[in-house]
């Protein structure tokens, strides 16, 4: 029977691992022997149905239990053979896959001279029952709905916690609060998933629990490999809670199995003390617990499985430098190691409509407050009782818009720490040893940008890994420390927040990107772009400067993605980088998406909003500053620079506008990473607006983004640069 297309696929992964695992491995000693047993296991369940790569994967399996019970390191035959393994593996899955016999092992290593059926210890080493544990969530969702979602949006709170105290341990590996931290969440989903019957949740949490209360008990030491299996474990609870969430919201029972056995069979193997130096073994060499920490980290630097990516949270970032503090671990513990009973109490649920609905109450009556305004305007009734009403009326309200705002800030951290995990997992694959440091979690942002700010972020941290990072050969050969630094850090600046990521890499070659660009055609050979030019050709689609496409990177689909994405939030993006230093890629974005501080201009009759962080200056031109350019119509010279021109009149059919430049007002506005020069009549005031949406028939209009009510009761639209200039 042929393997299913995703087992082929789940395959090649565990292969590719495996590979890992194999290279880095040395004989007498036991690194990377458990995450090689547990990824042949793997192997061994997902190629049930293709006998001849299942027979040798498990007898080399078996091998290594052998060595596992005897407590043993990798020997020279065992290791021989494991390596012929893992070259043979992909020839014989390229043959499964289209369909041709499977070619022998190709070796006389007596633990291989077995027959393409899987050997009588196969069936001992597998016939656990834990197979029974691979079975579809039955969720008896109309009997246990109101169940469900209490566990739902508990349970999400709890993998929150135990990603960021997982991350913590991957660095201090002793650290009793989020060891605590981790065994209390895995604890609890595991009581709820019993009481509702979800036994392939149950099972895994239940293993893992014990697993870790070994931990707590100081009978087995934590390491990276151990971490990685947790982390893998919590990524399976976190399917079936999504499994959960699809059941809940769309009804859409689960139909998918979330495969645990094998991740139960690991954390067993993993539970064995034997397997794991106990803590009395890593401090008998003596000195301070966090020289056995450093020590042990060394030793494990062979492992692939167990990468020595270290995440060191920094200081606030009104420091100066990062503090090496002992307490600075303690900044990264989940909630719920450091709140008690009280603090439990001191949050309340509520759902995002709600909020939404209470923020267009709120911004109607900004819009009311406004118009009082001109109306007692209109009146001339100042010092009246009615103007004092009026201006008291307008406090509150201000008050009552800012209290508003408020509850759609959240902080980033949560995406921050996936930033962290990504980053870890990312190591492990590249094989590179890295420092992921960040600071700023705690800066809060409208729900909306973090939502989505997530996926620049993971495509910049990939290309900071894959690209921006050199291998730790090419960074000896040029004298840098074998770990490479990437910092993630956000703040605020004036109104807006920076997101901000570094890496001390390679740089971005400038002479490379120009030459990449010249040979695509998207520079002309005559023009001599600056460096700042030549740096944001990296955005534009399809372009990579990568020589190798690889899983991760390199397709040139990334960046333009990012600055696309970026711009949705009415945010820029800028590039810092110098070649052998490394890069710096910098995000200012809106403190909120429900209000613009904007830039009201006049055109004719009709008035517009110019988002302020797009605005970089506003002045009157001389006649002798413009002229026409063949090819490249109407432009403007401003100090030096050639900025096209944009008749606003024109874009939008307006009459009554002003014709001649120099008779109006020239905004200097940037879009896409280029500024250009918008022609109006006049700048009117300088105000936060509420934004509102135009509905389906205009909601696709070029160059507009939304609208707002002015005091006046008369609508304005938002323009967006990036959209305009583009159209144009």
């Amino acid at each position: 029977m042929p393997l299913p297309p995703d087992s082929l696929a789940a395959l090649d992964d565990v292969i590719s691992r495996l590979a890992g695992e194999s290279i880095l491995a040395q004989s007498g000693r036991d690194e990377g022997l458990i995450p090689a047993y547990s990824l042949l296991g793997e192997c061994c369940e997902l190629s049930a149905a293709e006998p001849s790569i299942n027979g040798p994967a498990t007898a080399m399996r078996a091998e290594l239990e052998k060595l596992l019970d005897a407590a043993k390191p990798f020997d020279p035959a065992s290791l021989a053979a494991l390596r012929c393994v893992v070259d043979w593996l992909p020839k014989a899955l390229a043959a499964a896959k289209a369909g041709r016999p499977v070619p022998p092992v190709g070796i006389t290593a007596p633990i291989l001279a077995t027959p393409t059926e899987p050997p009588p210890t196969a069936t001992i080493a597998t016939d656990d029952g834990l197979g029974a544990t691979d079975m579809l969530l039955d969720l008896s969702l109309e009997e246990n709905r109101e169940l469900l979602t209490e566990f739902h949006a508990e349970a999400l709170d709890h993998l929150q916690q135990i990603e960021a105290a997982l991350l913590v341990l991957d660095e201090q590996p002793d650290d009793p609060e989020a060891l605590n931290s981790i065994f209390r969440s895995f604890h609890t989903i595991k009581g709820v998933s019993g009481f509702l019957h979800l036994t392939p949740m149950h099972t895994l949490t239940h293993e893992v629990e014990s697993l870790l209360d070994l931990a707590r008990n100081r009978k087995l030491r934590l390491n990276p490999t151990i971490i990685t299996e947790v982390l893998k474990s919590r990524d399976a609870v976190q399917a079936m809670i999504q499994q959960i969430t699809a059941a809940l919201e769309n009804g859409t029972l689960p139909s998918q199995i979330i495969r645990v056995s094998h991740l139960i069979r690991a954390v067993k193997r993993l539970a064995v003390p034997d397997a794991v130096a106990p803590i009395a073994e890593a401090t008998a060499t003596g000195g301070s617990s966090a020289h056995a920490v450093e020590h042990d980290d060394e030793e494990e630097i062979h492992a692939p499985a167990a990468p020595s990516l270290h995440f060191n949270e920094v200081a606030p970032v009104a420091a100066a430098e990062p503090s090496n503090h002992p307490q600075k671990a303690a900044e990264a513990k989940p909630a719920a190691a450091t709140q008690g009973k009280a603090g439990s109490s001191s949050t309340v649920r509520v759902n995002t409509e709600k909020l939404d609905s209470l923020m267009d109450v709120v911004g109607e009556l900004v819009i009311v407050q406004s118009q009082l305004n001109e109306s007692a305007r209109a009146l001339d009734s100042e010092n009246t009782a009615l103007a004092r009403n009026i201006a008291q009326f307008g406090r509150l309200t201000k008050e009552l818009q800012h209290t508003a705002m408020s509850l759609r800030m959240i902080p980033i951290k949560p995406t921050f720490q996936k930033m962290e995990r990504l980053a870890r997992d990312l190591a492990r694959d590249f094989g590179k040893k890295v420092n992921f440091n960040v600071s700023g979690e705690d800066t809060e942002l409208d729900r909306t940008v973090v939502e989505d700010i997530g996926d620049p972020l993971v495509h910049m941290v990939r290309n900071s890994l894959d690209h921006g990072l050199e291998t730790r050969a090419e960074r000896a050969t040029t004298g840098k420390s074998e770990n490479g630094n990437v910092t993630l850090k956000a703040y605020h600046e004036g109104g807006n927040i920076v997101i901000e990521l570094s890496d001390d890499g390679r740089g971005i070659n400038p002479e490379k990107v120009l030459a990449k660009a010249r040979k695509q055609g998207l520079v002309s050979e005559t023009a001599q772009p600056t460096k700042e030019e030549i740096l944001n050709l990296i955005f534009l689609p399809g372009f990579s400067t990568a020589e190798k496409v690889t899983a991760i990177s390199g397709r040139g689909v990334g960046m333009d993605v990012v600055r696309r994405n970026i711009e949705k939030l009415r945010g820029k993006i800028e590039i810092e980088s110098e070649v052998g230093k490394g890069s710096t890629f910098r995000i200012r974005l809106p403190l909120t998406m429900a209000i613009i501080d904007g830039l009201i201009v006049r055109v004719g009759e009709d008035r517009f909003i110019l988002p302020s962080t797009s605005v970089q200056m506003a002045l009157r031109p001389a006649r002798e500053a413009l002229f026409t350019v063949q090819g490249r119509g109407e432009v403007l010279d401003h100090r030096g620079k050639i900025l096209p021109v944009h008749r606003l009149h024109r874009r939008f059919g307006i009459p009554g506008a002003v014709e001649n430049p120099w008779e109006g007002i020239v905004v200097i506005v940037e879009g896409n990473g280029k500024a250009n020069a918008l022609l109006v009549d006049d700048m009117v005031s300088k105000q936060e607006v509420v934004i509102k949406p135009l509905g389906s028939f205009l909601q696709n209009l070029a160059g507009i983004s939304g609208g707002a009510i002015l005091g006046d009761g008369n609508i304005a639209l938002i323009l967006d640069p990036g959209s305009l200039f583009l159209a144009a």
